[in-house]
């Protein structure tokens, strides 16, 4: 029947257009893919003891909008992205507890405000690692969770259900090109050349960069995802040339179009 169920799942998924879909198994936090992990009081049956699985959605960031970053466009993408995952996950749940699985979402941030997490930088629950263990991607220098058809460009929630659901198989390609242009390009310089987890974010370097963009309505910054050339959405739409942010003279319709775009809507 959980076979079924998920097959039913993934439709469900397909009807309300959601774009990414992975399935993982509690015990594969118990059993992580690499080392240093998360303490167990992050697993998802600490949180909610009854979850036999994780189902993670993702939703992508349209590159074309995030080029513009930082800017009250993005800022607005971001937060209605953000605003569906909590929905979708929200229905998905409800629809898992309608068919005799008990689930609950998680809410896609786990924090307050970017001035909580500088006294405490970690939220109660890590979407891109549940992506990871749900067989959506792998993870990228810029630490963030790579996919192969949006790179980084995605967002992601998820589902803790008491359905044994079947578990999607892991990436096992590293889809990380080690091009190091998110480290280059980072304005806070809160990267550096290391893989994860060895490589860890400065996050309240990034912390700050993005609280000093709040306070002029255009956060977050952005920049290490839209630079990044993994993703086939580069191809989809036609900036496969990474040199496209950086050589105003050669392209520089895209150039007045994104200095248009960020010099209203913020301060």
């Amino acid at each position: 029947m959980t076979r079924e169920l998920k097959e039913i799942l993934i439709e469900k998924c397909r009807d309300m257009e959601i774009s990414l879909v992975g399935v993982a198994s509690v015990d594969r936090w118990e059993n992580p893919p690499f080392q240093p992990w998360m303490p167990e009081e992050f697993y998802p049956r600490s949180i909610y003891p009854e979850a036999r699985s994780v189902v993670v959605i993702g939703l992508p960031v349209a590159l074309p909008v995030l080029e513009t970053a930082p800017s009250i466009f993005y800022h607005e993408l971001y937060n209605t992205v953000n605003i569906l995952l909590d929905q979708y996950t929200y229905r998905l749940a409800a629809f898992l507890t309608g068919m005799g699985y008990p689930s609950v979402f998680v809410p896609r941030d786990g924090y307050g405000a970017g001035e909580v997490l500088r006294d405490n930088p970690v939220a109660f629950f890590s979407h891109r690692h549940a992506a990871l263990l749900a067989g959506l991607g792998t993870f990228g220098v810029n630490n963030t969770l790579l996919t192969p058809e949006y790179g980084p460009r995605v967002r992601f929630g998820s589902v803790f259900s008491t359905a044994e659901l079947p578990p999607d198989p892991l990436i096992g390609e590293d889809l990380c090109t080690r091009c190091m242009q998110c480290v280059r390009m980072c304005p806070a310089q809160a990267l550096d050349e290391d893989d994860y987890p060895e490589g860890l974010t400065d996050k309240r370097a990034c912390l700050s960069q993005n609280i000093s963009l709040g306070k002029r309505y255009i956060s977050p910054c952005g920049i290490c995802i839209k630079v990044c050339p993994v993703g086939e959405d580069r191809k989809h739409f036609g900036r496969e040339n990474p040199s496209i942010y950086t050589n105003k003279e050669k392209f520089p319709e895209y150039h007045r179009a994104w200095d248009h775009v960020r010099s209203y809507g913020g301060k």
